[in-house]
């Protein structure tokens, strides 16, 4: 029996882990790669050195491949096209995908369609910002309008590309990077949630539970699966809407839909991400089918499996670096202290404040899975040492 080719086009931590949820099913991976040392091209077999930006690159890698999918949505999507017209399966495809790589054109779409989402529209100039600003205010109200947030539509990730300005001259930094730039009404918002979702190219699609994501600095720190205290007809509708986006936009494998739940009991779309996310790997130890390996299972058009959590309560913190680089050596407090802990490292070097791992930890008394998780984090990173 021949056993499919996944091509995967990035080497980054998702990668990885998309990778070793293919092993038990047998699926092989091609994966290309910047540089050798990347997480996803130390554990791959097949692994090809080269520039996702480069069209003759990207041809030259499809080779083989019976499908191709990505760890990022930087590809370009003419080069999407392409690939397509060449008769190579590209999942997601161009026509989904642009709606993550652009978010001007998501927010168009979106809007389109009937999705909630913050005031916005893209500006020209701080003048035009602070048009935008006062377009916000009530009729007859005091004030600037400020602050307001403003994106670049391309190339932003974990708080970069995105400024939140308090006045016109502060609104100048964004228009230096050359792409149009996005503004959008400051959300009074109660808490950030995530919807993650997965659909398969004959339609089939499964929503996993609506976590609450906590971030630090623009970094995802902490989700919590499900999202506690959240209203069931409003965790319903956040899966209805991640359900319907991935129909709408024609999306195959895992949509992550960034949401506000804002304070006058509404659900607003922030963001999206057309690859497994960081507010997914909770479901690596406490679903029964990871949204890694239900990634995979789409893009092949397999069968999706069931994503209900395996325990009441699962928490992931992110592992960060700090200015601890023997991250192995507090293996031997960590695992001793919980023996339910998972661990997950990517094989990156310790840099301050980069992503370099995650941990699981799952139970029924939510506050006891939060301190081991977040303990278990900080030691890792040497901000605990007891």
């Amino acid at each position: 029996m021949t056993f499919p080719v996944v091509g995967m086009v990035g080497g980054g931590q998702l990668a990885r882990m998309t990778h070793e949820a293919g092993i038990p099913l047998g699926i092989r991976f091609k994966l290309l790669s910047d540089t050798p040392q990347d997480s996803a091209a130390q554990v791959v077999s097949d692994v090809v050195i080269g520039d996702y930006r480069d069209l003759d690159t990207l041809r030259e890698f499809a080779k083989g491949c019976d499908v191709i999918t990505f760890d990022h949505e930087h590809v370009p999507t003419e080069h999407l096209r392409a690939l397509e017209a060449d008769g190579i399966p590209v999942r997601p495809g161009p026509d989904a995908l642009v709606h993550a790589q652009d978010k001007g054109v998501m927010r168009a779409r979106l809007t389109e369609i009937g999705v909630p989402c913050p005031r916005h529209r893209i500006v020209s100039d701080p003048a035009d910002v602070a048009a935008f600003a006062r377009e916000g205010l009530p009729e007859g109200a005091e004030g600037d309008g400020f602050p307001v947030v403003l994106k670049t539509v391309r190339g932003g990730y974990d708080g970069k590309g995105v400024w939140v300005v308090d006045s016109v001259e502060e609104a100048a930094d964004p228009f230096r990077a050359g792409v149009p730039v996005l503004a959008e009404e400051k959300v009074d918002y109660v808490r950030e949630l995530a919807a993650n979702v997965v659909r398969s190219p004959h339609g089939q699609a499964v929503a996993y539970p609506v976590v609450e994501s906590q971030q630090v600095d623009g970094v995802c720190d902490t989700v919590i699966a499900p999202a506690p205290d959240l209203d069931e007809a409003l965790a319903l509708k956040a899966e209805e809407m991640a359900l319907s986006i991935a129909k709408e936009l024609g999306v195959v494998g895992h949509l992550a839909v960034e949401l506000f739940q804002t304070r006058d009991g509404r659900i607003l779309v922030n963001e999206l991400a057309m690859r497994p996310h960081n507010s997914g790997h909770w479901s690596m130890d406490g679903a029964i089918t990871s949204q890694f390996a239900n990634h995979v299972r789409a893009v092949l058009d397999l069968p999706l499996g069931d994503p209900r959590p395996r325990e009441k309560w699962t928490v992931m913190v992110n592992v960060l670096g700090g200015d601890f680089p023997d991250m192995y050596s507090a293996y031997l407090h960590c695992m001793a202290r919980d023996p339910k802990l998972k661990i997950h490292m990517y094989g990156k070097d310790v840099k301050p404040g980069r992503k370099v791992g995650h941990v699981n930890t799952y139970g029924d008394d939510l506050d006891d899975v939060l301190e081991r998780a977040r303990h278990a984090a900080g030691y890792l990173r040497g901000t605990i040492t007891e």
